[in-house]
């Protein structure tokens, strides 16, 4: 941390403002150690605030530091730093965050290294196999680990010469030589390729036309979310079935790992049946909402996805199959959590089952009187969840009603969650 206060005080002393090296490691340890923020971030955080505070431009700070350096990849060891690389696209990964243009592997002869280059900056994409000189890139420290950050002031040349890429674990595998076997619990490795041995946990419904399927697969270590690419053409997977997975890619996101089933991946099902290790959180808090896409719904008979005016993103108009869930917030009093509970669970709590739900439905001519119904059901009561905690949701193995809570504490608790 004192050397990136040193950085960022040097940088504004050539600049010709002095700023006490207290103040920027004051603001640096505050963000880093009470606010838990990584480095890299709490850096740009602090220089944006003195380049407002002392009014100067972005891009006086940033491109007006004197000419930047070519650095090799197995160089890049300091973040924040603007440099130039020649190197090799060695991957492009499949991605569907919208606010990223392209991501993937570069590399020279001393190394890889990830790149993300990001879509509000308007960069030209580039070509997997193609050489090009990054002019003007930052390096970014993540998790103790250095990328490449492209952005508006990058500048991309395509040059002739096809740089040598060193081999390393970041390689797709050969032909005939598949990626190490490894449990979920191992997966720690930004861009690394290995193969699984897994049963699928859960098949979430995915609204990107990009992605195949997408959902929980784990094995007797954990569980782990995987994506499956469209473009990968591989068979659809079955909930509650195991697989060989050979050639997956580890990916982080947001500090946390998921694995990606891309073209030179290979699913086998397997007949065992594998099992799940416990990697579930519990929850006690009221339930205070119900969110709209609960209650009765129609899902897809080909990919079991959720149909959104009778259509499937895959398929089309289809003749849909009905099913029930619940997508629940509860409150504990001190934080609102999500938890999503398929039909087993939502009839439990709920008192409704899927044919009492579809002859409601037909009574009122009105799905939404399900959703309703459940409202009145269970609003207000407290409840104990168990399960997969995946971003925002727990994934419900288990929910029992527990005893009832006063009627001040309830209401205050959903005075609390519609604030929210």
């Amino acid at each position: 941390m004192d050397k990136t206060a040193e950085n960022i005080k040097n940088r504004f002393l050539e600049l010709g403002v002095d700023i006490p090296i207290e103040d920027i490691t004051e603001r640096l340890d505050k963000l880093v150690t009470k606010f838990k923020v990584p480095l890299d971030e709490a850096r740009r955080s602090v220089i944006a605030y003195f380049l407002k505070e002392y009014n100067i431009e972005r891009n006086d700070f940033f491109a007006g530091s004197g000419p930047t350096p070519l650095f090799k990849i197995n160089e890049v060891n300091e973040g924040g730093k603007w440099v130039n690389i020649r190197g090799k696209v060695v991957q492009l990964w499949d991605n569907s965050h919208e606010s990223v243009s392209q991501v993937g592997l570069v590399g020279d002869d001393t190394g890889t290294i990830k790149f993300i280059k990001w879509a509000r900056d308007g960069t030209p994409d580039i070509e997997e196999g193609k050489s090009y000189q990054f002019n003007n890139v930052v390096i970014n420290e993540w998790n103790g680990r250095f990328e490449l950050t492209l952005n508006k002031n990058t500048v991309i040349e395509e040059i002739s010469e096809d740089i040598n890429v060193v081999s390393n674990v970041f390689s797709s595998p050969g032909e005939g030589q598949p990626a190490p076997m490894v449990n979920v619990s191992d997966i720690n490795e930004d861009g690394k390729w290995l193969s699984l041995k897994v049963k699928v946990s859960q098949l979430w419904d995915n609204a990107h036309e990009s992605i195949s399927q997408v959902g929980l697969i784990g094995d007797g270590t954990g569980t782990i979310k995987f994506i499956k690419w469209t473009s990968a053409d591989l068979p659809d997977f079955e909930e509650g079935h195991s697989y060989l997975l050979s050639n997956v890619v580890a990916q982080e996101w947001n500090d946390r790992f998921e694995v990606t089933l891309n073209k030179n991946s290979i699913v086998e099902e397997l007949d065992e049946d594998i099992e799940l290790g416990s990697s579930s959180v519990t929850f006690n808090g009221v339930m205070v909402d119900i969110q709209s896409g609960s209650g009765l719904i129609k899902r897809c008979p080909e990919c079991n996805r959720a149909l959104t005016k009778g259509a499937c993103m895959e398929h089309g108009k289809v003749d849909g199959v009905y099913d029930l869930r619940i997508k629940a917030v509860l409150d504990d009093g001190n934080i609102s959590q999500e938890a999503l509970l398929k039909r087993q669970f939502a009839e439990q709590v709920s008192n409704i089952t899927l044919e009492e739900a579809i002859s409601m439905a037909a009574d009122a001519l009105d799905q939404g009187v399900v959703l309703d119904q459940m409202k009145l059901n269970l609003l207000g009561k407290y409840y104990t969840v168990t399960g997969s905690k995946m971003d925002r949701n727990i994934l419900v193995d288990s929910i029992e009603e527990q005893a009832e809570l006063s009627p001040e504490t309830i209401d205050e608790l959903i005075s609390e969650a519609e604030v929210l």
